[in-house]
This record gives C-alpha cells, structure tokens and sequence, in this order.
C-alpha cells in the first residue's frame, strides 16, 4: 500500500458535484493497493497512520498525533499512486490492484481506521471520478509505503 499523507485544515471530496466526505483538522490520505498488498499492510499503515506524529504541540514542534487533537481522517482511494514511468510518456498502472482486490482490502483499511477512531473517518467512493479540496496546513506531505519502510 502507496499513501500520499496530508496534513490539513480542511478537506472534501465531491463527485457529481455533491460532498460526499468532508473533516476539519486531520489527515487526508490519498490510498493506492497494489497486487501484493495484504491486511497485515493494512494493520501496519494504520497503526503508522494513527499514530503518526505531525500535528504541532503547544510549543509548535511537530509532537502529536492525529487523535491527540482530536482530528478527523479523510480516505481516498487513488489507484494512480502506483504509476510507473519508466518508459514513454504513458504511465502504466499495471501493478495497481484490480477492483476485486482492493474494494476488500480498501473497506478492510477504513473498518480498521473506524475500531481506532470511531465516528472519525470519512471516505470518497472507490471508483469514482472525485474532486478533492484541501487546505494543505504546513505544508506537510509525506509518502509512506508499506513495501518500502523508510
């Protein structure tokens, strides 16, 4: 699993020109599954994810977590995160998990994230063409992938 971590003021996703997942402060994650990813990805992206410490103490050094603050999760599944550009100028999406896979394992990813903070996810619709709006607060990106544990 590919994620594309944000830190934010604010975030929403809107297909067909209606909201369909909105938070105030918190994480947006942008989710990519590919073929080889399997729930113990899954269990261990959370458990970063929950406990990843981003957000600014009262010192404003980067030392508390999402749940520290009381945040809110946006998840987004982004399947383009595993492009591969290598050759030409097409990317390549061959390794991007298909549907019958990563439907489970993203729903597996998102019940996971609601066991640790109930009433705190929110998601876009897997699939669907979606516009997402963010108030990036830093800004802060990071890029975690469970294949490559940096």
């Amino acid at each position: 699993m590919r994620t594309v971590v944000q830190r934010v003021k604010n975030a929403r996703v809107v297909v067909a020109g209606k909201t369909v997942g909105e938070i105030k402060t918190g994480l947006l994650i942008l989710l990519g599954i590919e073929d080889a990813d399997t729930k113990e990805d899954a269990d261990w992206l959370v458990h970063k994810l929950h406990g990843l410490r981003i957000f600014d103490d009262e010192n404003g050094v980067m030392n508390l977590s999402v749940s520290d603050i009381d945040g809110e999760v946006l998840i987004v599944s982004q399947f383009t995160l595993h492009a591969k550009t290598k050759k030409g100028f097409r990317p390549s999406y061959v390794r991007a998990a298909h549907p019958s896979k990563a439907i489970p394992l993203y729903e597996y990813f998102i019940n996971r994230f609601e066991e640790r903070m109930p009433g705190k996810i929110h998601t876009g619709i897997f699939g669907a063409k979606m516009d997402v709006h963010l108030n990036n607060h830093g800004p802060v990106t990071i890029i975690i992938d469970t294949k490559n544990k940096e």
